[in-house]
């Protein structure tokens, strides 16, 4: 459109020096009531010294446009709605017309004062098709002037909530989505959906409770290339044990099926090529064979297999520079998950896996909080996700670890999962 050519323009580019490292990502999903993911909210911070975040919100803001300039709301979201923080300095740059209209979600941060210039600005990013959203919004809001731009309002539930969180949603439902934040558990999702809010943000869905057993979505395009490889006259375990830890869903199943009482095996597995050595040749294809027939024709990855393939490569990928006591860290972040997969307490899902122990006591730990030998990877891994810097730098410290390698390889996971999950895992080595 002409509007877009009249401000891009206008826009000096946020970019990285090939020196400075590409900064920390962490995203957190926004779904529907139905806990369809619809799009992300993305938390980024500048590492300058490769030590310590130091950076204001308006260079956070400037990273995440970088990083989406750079890699695409395919890597970073999926494909899915990118939900962007803007301040009151970032609206006045006129950053975001360098970002399709298609792609992002400009929230308007409640330090932002609704002043003519800000109205003005809101009105063209309006007019231009993008779309705006006001965070933590309150009762008595001085954005209200605001409202007519907005298509998302965003209530932070653990602090307006019962009546006054009803009235909010009563007030702007209508021409709103009205967006419950913090939601962490479900009690807190079933609440929020009762006072008519109907977007959520949050990790509810991470740990279900009292939900029956779901089946783990495929990646078709894995299966494919598992059946072709155990057809061959000489099968390369390389290739499959290659193939098997892109899907969650067949580690999980060949694991389960190792437990199985009939095969009689005394010895915990220790990782995915230990087990098919376990089988052997034929019973192996014969497993993959069987077990691929039964899941085909499923559906595409969902988020919670995506963050489980970012877990397990993430760990994988620092295995090398950690003391992991020989455990397969794959192993361990894919598995992380599981419960939120298959809607089990964890405990009970462990009682199906004949597992390394340390894995086992980690897994079983992240959730009662006892300390592991393998904790501080663990930690780590999940302080990544949530974009908790300060923690990611004191865990990194104590692993060894630098913060721009951390930031690094959770970027490198992420284009890793997004790659498998898109039917491109022959690109990626």
């Amino acid at each position: 459109m002409t509007a877009d050519k009249d401000w891009v323009h206008k826009v000096t580019p946020p970019t990285n020096s090939p020196e400075q490292p590409l900064p920390c990502i962490a995203r957190q999903p926004i779904l529907t009531a139905d806990e369809n993911v619809i799009g992300y909210e993305l938390f980024f911070r500048q590492n300058p010294d490769q030590r310590y975040f130091n950076a204001d919100a308006d260079s956070a803001t400037s990273a995440i446009i970088s990083s989406l300039n750079l890699m695409g709301t395919g890597v970073l979201c999926d494909g899915q709605l990118a939900f962007i923080n803007c301040t009151q300095g970032m609206l006045a740059k006129e950053s975001f017309f360098l970002l399709s209209r298609d792609e992002v979600v400009i929230e308007i941060q409640e330090t932002v004062e609704p002043n003519e210039d800000i109205l003005r600005e809101c009105k063209l990013l309006n007019e231009a098709g993008y779309v705006l959203a006001l965070d933590n919004f309150v009762p008595g809001d001085p954005r209200e002037a605001l409202v007519p731009f907005a298509r998302f309002i965003k209530v932070d539930t653990k602090k307006v909530y019962g009546d006054q969180a009803a009235l909010l949603v009563s007030k702007y439902g209508q021409g709103c989505l009205m967006l419950a934040q913090k939601v962490e558990t479900r009690e807190h999702f079933l609440n929020a959906k009762k006072h008519g809010f109907v977007r959520f943000q949050g990790y509810f869905f991470r740990y279900p409770e009292g939900l029956g057993i779901r089946q783990i979505p495929a990646n078709q395009a894995t299966y494919v290339r598992l059946l072709s490889a155990v057809s061959k006259s000489v099968l390369d375990f390389d290739e499959i044990e290659t193939l098997i830890k892109h899907e969650p869903s067949l580690c999980y199943r060949l694991l389960r099926y190792l437990n199985s009482p009939f095969l009689g095996l005394s010895s915990p597995i220790l990782s995915v090529r230990h087990a098919l050595t376990l089988l052997g040749e034929k019973e192996s294809a014969k497993w993959i064979r069987l077990a691929t027939t039964l899941v085909m024709g499923q559906d595409r990855p969902s988020d919670l297999i995506l963050s489980s393939l970012v877990r397990a490569r993430f760990c994988e990928l620092i295995a090398p520079k950690v003391d992991y006591a020989g455990s397969d860290l794959f192993l361990m972040g894919m598995l992380s998950l599981m419960d939120a997969i298959l809607a089990a307490p964890i405990g009970l899902i462990l009682e199906e896996l004949s597992l390394e122990q340390n894995i086992k006591e980690q897994l079983l730990g992240s959730r009662t909080g006892k300390k592991t030998r393998l904790s501080p990877i663990y930690d780590l891994m999940v302080a990544r996700e949530e974009g908790d810097w300060e923690r990611a730098t004191q865990l990194g410290k104590q692993l060894n670890l630098s913060l721009c390698f951390i930031a690094e390889t959770s970027n490198e996971s992420m284009r890793w999962a997004h790659a498998l999950t898109s039917g491109l895992s022959n690109n990626v080595q």
